[in-house]
């Protein structure tokens, strides 16, 4: 009994040791949830950007293919600014209310930009990078003139 209390009471030694351990059981989730949260955040901002400024490019065309024209630049241009997967950005464009030409003349025009962020070094080991993503998607509204293609 008294070598147990002499053992117990012990101040001695590791304390350096479970310092970098502690620290190392704590910091490595930490330091990767910041990464994470950094990717994401980064290809979120691109999504909105993307939606907002086809939307308006679209809206302040002269013509429907002047409008394609410009929302392709500007979607081409987004995904290259904020380093997302073309392969993975979808595309979708719709005007309401609904019937006739899109773009057209009075309509609001709606985009919508979606993509799958893939969590940062998870592998493509049996559909891990799949299982691990994170779906976003943004989408934008804009009014268009009601003079628009009267020229």
């Amino acid at each position: 009994m008294r070598r147990w209390n002499r053992w117990a009471s012990n101040d001695d030694g590791s304390a350096a040791l479970e310092f970098i351990t502690v620290g190392v059981i704590l910091l490595v989730p930490l330091v990767y949830l910041v990464i994470t949260l950094g990717v994401v955040q980064e290809q979120f901002l691109g999504v909105e950007a993307a939606a907002r400024h086809s939307a308006r490019v679209v809206a302040q065309a002269e013509s429907a293919d002047d409008a394609a024209a410009r929302s392709d630049a500007v979607i081409t241009n987004v995904i290259d600014e904020y380093g997302m997967d073309s392969s993975r950005v979808d595309v979708a464009m719709s005007c309401s209310p609904t019937g006739g030409a899109c773009p057209a003349a009075g309509s609001t025009v709606l985009v919508t930009v979606s993509t799958v962020v893939s969590l940062p070094l998870v592998p493509p080991i049996f559909g891990l990078d799949a299982a691990a993503s994170i779906p976003l998607q943004a989408a934008a509204a804009q009014k268009v003139s009601r003079t628009w293609g009267a020229d």
